[in-house]
């Protein structure tokens, strides 16, 4: 090989060095599907703010707090797990006319760029695109790192917290009924909890699924939480106001 060539094929190879080192620098992380959840609000007709969650959210995190920039984030979010408080509320935004759980049971977010907040080294913002009920647009997320360290309880994984913000138009994504009652902007925030080298390619739960046993983080039984499970969006008649 020509020395010119071969001085050409070192340069090539040195410069690769810095992203390769950043590459290997990522740490993998999973979603615990407990300790994730996402809160919605949206307006009831004016009079108030509703209020629900998704549980069982599940995706990979690939992450290095020095560098937001190369953060990869990928999650689906199980939206017949979805919980208003109300078994008909849940029938109800589940139908066809809504939500449509049983055509599309999942949001999904794919992040494509993050830019750390400036003077701010746990806060960011992570933009993507969402898709939800079949049709994917841009969203940004304002989210903050709240801590990454080891778990205080066996077996001390390495764990990572977020909070995280954004507002979405339900128009956009082709839920419009109801006008007059549903308000249009939905509010989200989320709190998640992600472990390294676990849950990592996991499903989301299905609705009516137990999480999975952890006997590292289980609070005593009397202290177990109960979510209300929403009931098959398929038996849902299309009525977003249930009778009182």
């Amino acid at each position: 090989m020509p020395a010119i060539h071969r001085r050409a094929l070192a340069l090539t190879v040195l410069a690769a060095l810095p992203s390769a080192a950043a590459a290997a620098e990522l740490e993998t992380y999973g979603f615990d599907p407990v300790h994730t959840r996402v809160m919605f609000a949206i307006s009831h007709a004016g009079f108030s703010q509703a209020l629900g969650t998704v549980s069982g959210s599940a995706g990979t995190l690939r992450f290095d707090r020095d560098d937001w920039r190369s953060a990869q984030l990928d999650v689906q979010v199980p939206l017949t797990r979805l919980d208003l408080g109300d078994a008909k509320w849940n029938k109800a935004a589940l139908a066809a006319n809504l939500l449509d759980g049983k055509r599309y049971p999942l949001a999904r977010f794919v992040s494509e760029r993050t830019e750390a907040v400036a003077g701010d080294p746990d806060r960011a913002q992570v933009c993507g695109h969402l898709t939800l009920h079949g049709v994917t647009k841009p969203l940004c997320m304002d989210v903050k790192l709240n801590q990454l360290k080891r778990h205080p309880l066996p077996p001390f994984h390495r764990t990572a917290g977020f909070s995280a913000t954004a507002r979405l138009s339900r128009a956009q994504f082709g839920i419009d009924a109801w006008k007059s009652v549903i308000g249009d902007e939905v509010e989200l925030r989320i709190e998640a909890e992600a472990v390294r080298d676990k849950y990592v390619g996991a499903a989301p739960a299905a609705a009516g699924a137990e999480p999975a046993d952890d006997a590292s983080d289980t609070p005593p039984v009397d202290a177990q939480p109960t979510t209300p499970q929403p009931a098959d969006p398929g038996a849902a008649k299309p009525q977003p106001e249930p009778s009182r």
